[in-house]
């Protein structure tokens, strides 16, 4: 087990297996040092752990729960693409999709919790650039769907 996967662990969390592509595209791909994951949505297994509307049915700290999954699921892709989690040299970007309720407008502190998770993780090679856009749907009712840049070692 990795350092990386070992803070993941002492944070009460475990690096999931990744979770199979729900469509016609691919999990993960790398070009040079740059991996790219597709969106993740809040898998457990093949559960969709959160549905619905952040800021309806679904609270900020759910959608925060949420997004932490879904950033799981994007290292257990990253992990699979380069065989360490311990290969990142630094987590680029994040992107963060957050389907909202009429009038919601915390979409950044839904998803902190795939940021915080990704700097507690890492380090300082885990802070990153970011958006949180609030969206009206995403796949299967997801309340988030996350996409993370890392930059990996040759």
């Amino acid at each position: 087990m990795s350092h990386i996967e070992e803070r993941i662990r002492q944070m009460g969390f475990e690096l999931p297996h990744a979770p199979a592509a729900v469509g016609a595209y691919i999990p993960v791909t790398r070009t040079g040092n740059l991996v790219v994951t597709s969106g993740q949505l809040p898998f457990v297994g093949k559960t969709l752990a959160f549905k619905g509307k952040v800021g309806g049915a679904i609270s900020v700290e759910d959608g925060a729960n949420a997004a932490r999954l879904a950033a799981l699921n994007c290292l257990a892709h990253i992990k699979n693409c380069v065989g360490s989690l311990e290969a990142v040299t630094r987590i680029v970007r994040v992107e963060g999709y957050v389907s909202s309720a009429p009038q919601f407008h915390d979409q950044p502190q839904v998803m902190n919790g795939a940021s915080q998770l990704l700097a507690d993780a890492f380090g300082d090679i885990g802070r990153h650039t970011r958006i949180a856009v609030g969206v009206n749907e995403l796949p299967l009712d997801a309340a988030v769907e996350v996409v993370v840049w890392a930059e990996v070692s040759a």
